[in-house]
Formats: structure tokens, sequence, C-alpha cells
């Protein structure tokens, strides 16, 4: 296998960026009322079922979920030689066709979910992998 070459500080700022935006898309300012919407349930619903949650641990969790994710695209990025803003654009394209979006497809299909909940999910990972990928070749 080829050595790879990864600049830790563009993984971290892609997983920053990418964690931050899940905030913003999932905000009221955004996507937040029609993703409720469409999982058919309340803030307040929301807010009930998360008090037994640990919010510290699903934020950490799904901090380090991005952070896995901008890793392994830094390894996409370097094997498709991408070195430009543009090539990492689409190389996060790429990434989300083959994988992020089909298994949304997939799980939507067979758990009967809102085509409205695949866009504002589907949405959300293509603007994310389209940052990460510019961040990650912008800074190759």
């Amino acid at each position: 296998m080829p050595e790879v070459d990864i600049n830790y500080l563009a993984v971290l700022v892609a997983t920053v960026v990418a964690f931050a935006l899940g905030a913003l898309w999932y905000s009221p300012v955004l996507f937040g009322k029609s993703w409720l919407a469409a999982i058919g349930k309340t803030e307040e619903e929301i807010k009930a079922e998360m008090e037994n949650q640990s919010m510290p641990l699903i934020y950490g969790l799904t901090f380090v979920a991005w952070l896995v994710t901008a890793f392994v695209l830094a390894h996409f990025v370097d094997y498709m030689v991408a070195t430009s803003l543009m090539d990492g654009l689409e190389t996060g394209f790429w990434t989300w066709l083959g994988f992020a979006v089909t298994y949304e497809v997939i799980h939507g299909l067979f758990e009967a979910r809102p085509p409205r909940l695949l866009m504002i999910n589907s949405g959300y990972h293509l603007v994310s992998l389209l940052i990460m990928g510019g961040v990650l070749a912008a800074w190759a």
C-alpha cells in the first residue's frame, strides 16, 4: 500500500467545520423545523427524549465520527492526488455519491423514511463532504 501524506491540521479543521455545519443545518435557521416534521416529532419531544441521554457523549461520539470521516477522506484526497479546491470538491462529491447518499437511500427505503428526510440528511452529508474535501485538498 502506498504511503499516505496526511495533513492532520486540515483533518482537524475539516472535522470542526462539518461538526459546526451540523449545528447550523439542523437548527431552526436552516432545516431544523423541516427535519423535526420529517421525523414526526416536536422540539419538546426531542428535548424530553434527550433528557435521559448524555449529551456530551452524543456530541463527543459525533465529533469522533466526523474525525474518522475526515481522516478517511484525507486518504481518498491523497490517493486521487487532489491538490486544489476543485479536486477536493470532486473527491468529496464522489465520496458522497458512492457512500453517504446510497446508505441514506437504502435505510430510507427499508425504514420507510419520508423523502424529505433523505433530502435533508443527504444534503447535510453532501455539503459536509464537499467542504471537507475542499479543505483537505487545498491544504494537501
